[in-house]
């Protein structure tokens, strides 16, 4: 926030924050991170604002932050930094939200549990360990289901696999409970650990905690939940970026058909031409639009890696820091992200000139042209890059091919 110069006063702006984001806000307002209580200006629970909400939240001192729906949470007071946090609903989105606690909670319903965190299914040692240390009390298993933070499942998984955990725990004298914890990862191994003890500490009523490795044989019931959740084919994005006419539509569409043409896998083409034709029609092409444009195909994109398909988009994508947000919605989807750099130089790209574009953006007909009045950010994060110049698609495809997390095979 650090360096926004102040706007004038006008209305609280919206906002709807990240994943992640979103993760922390829930923890802050019920105390799971406490004695912290609003987002830190320089520490791991944070709030990143748009340059446009930033101006217009210091103009108004504050902004309400919103859940993907739309539905106020919270509004934040804001001056030299973050101030305090107001809520004005309880989230409500999400599966297993019935499970969702506060500490308070969990503390006045089970005063004497036993609490144990849950961040991966529960192995059998695991249960045994639990069976050992309850001493005929009840016991909370925290499922640590906030985003990027169970392993080896995805967060309703996670949640689905402790239920059962629980089940499998329960006996006449004593219960076991299951409270879903939106602990997320930050990024940052020994940071995280940290602050899962902190939210751990503040559930736990009489400080009586559990750590369990997580690791070992699972019990059937347990393992057919794990193989449910993680089927052996995740969903995959491979993502072409480069300038207008590098080839990467070209590739794109050979990889489409070679994949259709194999038959394993449900495959849907993202072209960037197609897009805004129907998706994104009446977006412009200023650095906000564009933004928006990509975004969008990131979101699509990430929906159906979400339910296991593959997804080849191929616009021109020039910024790097929305290409970062493409990739972070479709990881936190459970996807795999493939980049793709189609590298083919500016004077090949503008000699190939197929639609005339460049000629007209020389004539200054077009403004905004990527790679002519407009910047494009090369990737440093792709996965391969292609050089299209004097190769034919089949040998450009192979390049492709090679880094794929399936399996392609040409007929």
């Amino acid at each position: 926030m650090a360096g926004v110069p102040d706007d004038s006063s006008g209305p609280v702006p919206q906002f709807c924050p990240s994943p992640r984001e979103l993760d922390d806000l829930e923890l802050l307002i019920g105390g799971g991170l406490a004695p912290l209580t609003t987002f830190e200006d320089d520490g791991p629970v944070s709030l990143t604002l748009p340059d446009d909400v930033a101006h217009a939240a210091r103009g108004a001192g504050a902004v309400e932050l919103v859940d993907p729906e739309g539905l106020p949470l919270a509004r934040v007071a804001l001056a030299d930094g973050w101030g305090a946090i107001t809520p004005l609903a309880k989230p409500s989105y999400g599966p297993f939200r019935r499970l969702h606690l506060t500490p308070a909670e969990v503390r006045q319903r089970w005063p004497q549990a036993l609490v144990v965190p849950v961040a991966a299914p529960l192995a059998k040692d695991d249960l045994e360990a639990i069976r050992s240390a309850r001493s005929g009390r009840e016991v909370v298993l925290l499922a640590l289901s906030g985003t990027g933070t169970p392993q080896g499942v995805t967060p309703v998984g996670l949640v689905r696999t402790t239920l059962t955990a629980a089940r499998l725990l329960d006996d006449p004298e004593t219960v076991a409970h299951v409270v879903a914890v939106p602990l997320p990862s930050h990024g940052d191994g020994a940071l995280d650990h940290a602050l899962g003890q902190r939210v751990t500490d503040n559930y736990a009523p009489t400080g009586d905690v559990l750590a369990v490795a997580g690791e070992g044989d699972l019990p059937d019931e347990i393992a057919a939940i794990v193989e449910q959740d993680q089927p052996e084919e995740r969903g995959v994005v491979v993502f072409f970026t480069g300038l207008s006419g590098s080839g990467k539509s070209t590739l794109a569409r050979a990889l489409l058909d070679l994949v259709l043409e194999n038959g394993r896998r449900t495959v849907t083409s993202l072209d960037g031409d197609v897009v805004r034709r129907n998706l994104s029609r009446g977006l412009g092409f200023s650095n906000q639009d564009r933004e928006t444009n990509i975004r969008r195909i990131g979101w699509v994109a990430a929906e159906i890696a979400r339910h296991h398909g593959i997804a080849i988009c191929s616009p021109i994508a020039p910024f790097d820091a929305t290409r970062r947000q493409v990739r972070a919605m479709v990881e936190d989807a459970g996807g795999e992200f493939v980049l793709v750099h189609v590298a083919t130089p500016l004077e090949e790209c503008e000699r190939r000139d197929r639609k005339g574009l460049y000629a007209r953006a020389r004539a200054g007909e077009i403004p905004d042209f990527t790679g002519i009045s407009s910047p494009y950010e090369e990737p440093a994060d792709a996965a391969v890059r292609v050089d299209t110049t004097g190769r034919s698609i089949e040998d450009a495809l192979a390049d492709v091919l090679g880094v794929l997390p399936f399996e392609v095979t040409r007929g």
